[in-house]
């Protein structure tokens, strides 16, 4: 079977190595990819978001499905346009509809969902620039901190926690009024701050039934002890050594099978990843965000676990038959460390030449921002690498990854060194 696989980051490097030790995946192309899919799978130099170049690459080339990596294609509708296309409806895309991928593209929808649900989470209430002085009213009823979310997609920055309530209506006036998220805050959600610690739970749905993939804790801080800016992740563990199998079952019930139903119940056409961001307070879970694809660097974790055949779970899921399926898990711990561009989140330089990589051992490196130049592999992004190990534990797996990024090197390079540092 020859697969598309839409992406260019350690997500989808890290999929298409999964994908390709599936004997029903004879050919492997990657939209935009990266220098590791390189290696591994045929990048094409499409734009996933021009899906008419989608379809002429697709029916040009004789594939048989569409993986879907990152959320833009999924929030713009890519899933529709390939059902609604004559040529393209007997093609399986993997990722929700248009109105599926609301979950993850409007904070607002999101929130409506699991209130109508009745799945937990924290309390909120959502302005726009017309109602952005009842915000700050609104903002004076709750206790610090204070979380204001941007309802659209910002990249995975447009989320603020702030103690001060001067500053939080600050913000609230800069996202609203001086559009600081642009299109992505011209609605913002404020929620009740939920204290506790987070885990990521990754579901794959095929509509009706799922499968409850590895559970994975990721590091999205830039410094240690979890400080400074926010990033797209900076590492990630697995299994998350504080979810045991009754927090997990508390999961399952509470949240899981709640939003499978609530999907079906509303008419939602789903068939893909679901990726529940939560947090554990006291002994229950919360839910805090969905996305309706992996995470990243959480996939460099999760499908280094799965021993199932990928490639067969996807087919079942484009076929709706999940449950016939039997999803095997690796008991062994996988870790994985990023190592970014000097600078990242803020301005960062791009085109160093990374070296080292053909000395690791031991360790799996996905790549994220990189890109060939002149036969080196360079960087091309704010996170770099991720250096996945496995381990019996957690402790075992993380020593081995910052064994072998101690022999990765390109200028500026820097990873955090307290990964797993709270488990």
């Amino acid at each position: 079977m020859k697969i598309l696989l839409l992406g260019s980051g350690g997500r989808e490097h890290a999929l298409a190595w999964k994908m390709l030790q599936s004997p029903h995946c004879t050919k492997l192309y990657v939209a935009p990819g990266n220098a590791g899919t390189a290696a591994v799978a045929e990048n094409v130099n499409i734009n996933p978001l021009d899906f008419e170049e989608v379809k002429r690459f697709v029916l040009g080339n004789a594939v048989e499905m569409v993986i879907v990596g990152p959320e833009d294609p999924l929030v713009n509708g890519i899933t529709d346009f390939f059902k609604s296309d004559e040529e393209l409806t007997k093609i399986p895309v993997i990722g929700p509809s248009k109105t599926g991928a609301q979950l993850e593209g409007s904070k607002e929808f999101a929130k409506k969902f699991l209130i109508k649900h009745n799945i937990p989470t924290a309390a909120y209430s959502s302005f726009t620039k017309e109602t952005v002085e009842q915000g700050c009213d609104f903002l004076a009823t709750l206790k610090p901190p204070y979380v204001l979310k941007a309802d659209g997609l910002a990249a995975g920055k447009g989320v603020l926690i702030l103690n001060d309530i001067e500053e939080a209506k600050q913000e609230l006036r800069n996202m609203l009024v001086d559009e600081k998220f642009g299109q992505a805050s011209t609605k913002v959600v404020i929620e009740e701050f939920l204290d506790g610690i987070e885990l990521s739970c990754f579901v794959l749905i095929d509509g009706s039934s799922y499968k409850l993939l590895p559970m994975a804790k990721d590091y999205k801080r830039i410094g240690e002890g979890d400080t400074g800016l926010n990033t797209g992740g900076m590492g990630a563990v697995s299994p998350v050594p504080f979810a045991d199998a009754e927090f997990i079952k508390k999961i399952e019930e509470r949240i899981v099978k709640p939003t499978v139903n609530g999907l079906k119940q509303d008419d939602i056409d789903y068939k893909g990843f679901i990726f529940i961001g939560l947090i554990k307070v006291g002994n229950d879970p919360y839910v805090i965000e969905y996305n309706v694809r992996m995470g990243d660097p959480e996939t460099e974790v999760v499908m280094p676990r799965i021993k199932s055949d990928i490639v067969a779970l996807f087919m079942a899921v484009a076929e709706g038959k999940l449950e016939e399926k039997e999803l095997v898990i690796d008991e062994r711990s996988a870790t994985t460390i990023m190592a970014v561009s000097g600078g990242y989140p803020e301005d960062y330089e791009k085109g160093k030449v990374i070296s080292g990589l053909d000395e690791v051992k031991d360790s799996i490196v996905f790549h994220a921002g990189t890109k060939l130049q002149n036969g080196s592999v360079v960087t091309n992004g704010g996170r770099v690498l991720a250096v996945t190990s496995y381990g019996n534990d957690f402790r075992e797996a993380i020593k081995k990854s910052y064994q072998n990024l101690a022999l990765l090197n390109f200028d500026k390079i820097y990873y955090r060194k307290d990964i797993g540092f709270d488990l």
